[in-house]
Parts: C-alpha cells; sequence; structure tokens
C-alpha cells in the first residue's frame, strides 16, 4: 500500500504540494486526475522517490521511500520523459535495468519482442520516434516485474492498437501478480476504462479519493419534464451543482444516490424523469466546479 501523509514541497517560495494525502490500495489501478500544475507530476516524483519531500512522509507498506534502495527496487516508473543514456538502445537500457531490478525477468522480454514488434532493440532510443520510445519504455518497465508501477501521461504518443495491447499487459500483471498501477492522465475516457479508484487532485491537495463505483453513485445527472417548463423550486437540501436546460427538459446534476434523488424529485409529479450516470469526465469537472474552475455553466 502507498501511503502519502501530509506531503509538502516549495519550489522558489511557490506551494507545488500544500499537506497531500492519499492512499493507493494494494493491487489497484489508481488514477490520479487533475487540472495542469495541480501537481500531479510533483506527486509521483516523491513516490519514486526521486525528490525528497519538505514535509510529510511517503511510505510504502509502512516503509519510506527515499533514499530506500530495497523499495525502489519494487517500484518501476515511466514518467512523462522517459529516461534513457544517450546512444543506448534497449537492449543495452534492459542490461542496465537488470542491475537495479533483482527480479528482472529475461524471459519476459525475449517473448515481449512479439509485442514491440515495431522497436528495433538494438537501435538508439534517441532516434525512435516518440510512440516508439514509449513502448520501448513500457517494455522495459514490464520486466522488472515491480510491485508497483507508476506511470505519468503512459500512453501518449501510441496508436490505438497499441494502447490496448498496452494496457492488456498492465492490467493482466494486476490480476495475476497484484500489481499496483499509479497512473496519471487527461484522458479521463480511458482512465474510466481501467481505473477502480480515483484521486482528484488540485491546488496540491486530494480534494476527493474514491473508488470510481463510489464516486459515480454520489453523483446523478437528472433529466426530468415537469407540466409547466419552469422548474420548481427544489429542497434547499438538495445539493444541485448544475442546472441547463434545452427546450423542455431540464438536466440537474446532483449530489446523492439515484435511487435517493429520483424518490425526491417524484414527489413533483414529473411527466419525464431518468437517472443517468456521470462519466468519469463529468464528475472531475463538476468535482471541481466547487474549487475556482468556471465550470458550472457547461452543458453536458
Amino acid at each position: 500500500m502507498i501511503q502519502v501523509l501530509d506531503l509538502v514541497k516549495s519550489f522558489d517560495g511557490f506551494k507545488a504540494l500544500d499537506g497531500l494525502n492519499m492512499t493507493v490500495p494494494d493491487g489497484a489501478i489508481y488514477g490520479l486526475v487533475g487540472p495542469n500544475g495541480a501537481g500531479k507530476s510533483t506527486v509521483l516524483r516523491h513516490i519514486t522517490g526521486v525528490w525528497r519531500q519538505d514535509g510529510g512522509d511517503v511510505l510504502v507498506d509502512g516503509e519510506r521511500v527515499y533514499e530506500n534502495a530495497a523499495v525502489k527496487a519494487r517500484i518501476a516508473s515511466i514518467p512523462d520523459e522517459f529516461y534513457y543514456f544517450l546512444s543506448a538502445s534497449t537492449k543495452d537500457m534492459a542490461g542496465f535495468y537488470r542491475g537495479f531490478y533483482p527480479r528482472f525477468d529475461a524471459a519476459r522480454y525475449a517473448a515481449l519482442r512479439d509485442v514491440f514488434t515495431t522497436v528495433d532493440e538494438k537501435q538508439s532510443i534517441r532516434r525512435l520516434s516518440k510512440g516508439m520510445q514509449k513502448q520501448a519504455a513500457f517494455w522495459l518497465a514490464l520486466c522488472c516485474r515491480p510491485d508497483i508501477l507508476v506511470l505519468d501521461e503512459p500512453v501518449d504518443g501510441l496508436d490505438p492498437v497499441m494502447r490496448r495491447q498496452v494496457w492488456g499487459l498492465l492490467m493482466g500483471d494486476v490480476a495475476e501478480h497484484g500489481t499496483t498501477v499509479l497512473v496519471s492522465s487527461h484522458n479521463l475516457r480511458e482512465l474510466e476504462d481501467v481505473c477502480d479508484h480515483v484521486g482528484i487532485l488540485n491546488h496540491g491537495k486530494v480534494l476527493v479519493e474514491r473508488s470510481l463505483s463510489d464516486l459515480q453513485e454520489n453523483l446523478v445527472k437528472m433529466q426530468i419534464v415537469f407540466q409547466e417548463k419552469v422548474l420548481p423550486p427544489l429542497p434547499d437540501d438538495m445539493e444541485v451543482l448544475n442546472i441547463s436546460q434545452v427546450g423542455r427538459i431540464h438536466t440537474l446534476i446532483i449530489r446523492g444516490s439515484a435511487v435517493e434523488v429520483t424518490n425526491r424529485l417524484a414527489v413533483y409529479a414529473p411527466i419525464l424523469m431518468e437517472a443517468l450516470p456521470l462519466t468519469l469526465e463529468e464528475i472531475f469537472i463538476y468535482e471541481l466546479g466547487g474549487e475556482d474552475y468556471a465550470v458550472r455553466d457547461i452543458v453536458l
């Protein structure tokens, strides 16, 4: 389990992380989402032990990560900008990784040649395209057999077929070996298909952290039509995050379960009423709508 406790990090007086707390359960695929500049990459660099925190703790199974070689040997990472030696090939980097990761799997490295067929393992990585460099990064990271895999914008630059293959490999490792995957991405639609836990980050703090199913059960989109065109006054204690109208159809984003909200609105005797689940993208927008994002007038 990854625990981030009251994490603080400042750069030249700017507080990038401001007492951040988050928990990533074992065997989870945890999606970390947030607007640009929210601190996502900064969190990942602390979890992988690249940066020392100014305050707080980063723990893996109760052990601190920073300058802890034993813990770092259990963590593999693919940052947004993949690091490699200037003239190194994928095969050269595999030899380098083998020296750091005691569970590096040479047999899997050989088997994955059949997946990453467009990558010439003997060619200098710097001469590969961005998409091929990302494939090389996955090839190497998956062979490390890590307990924890930390990914920053992992499939950026990959074509749709390769994206599906990579996600299939990752989900297979989670199912078969209990690998914990922490992934930061702006592609919320893609995260929705693979993640079981989500943390929404803004201004250096995690605003919301829940399983994806809990998040989707806590917000509901109601499409409703009344006898009159005007929306009747709603109860003061009903937390309505957004109201929009097209013709006679009112669309309301309301905090609460679909059953609870439907029962409360039924007393107004609507002509038509339907509860719809929200996508992760919509949840992201409306959760941040309570902060300083000017999104309350967006019609989805």
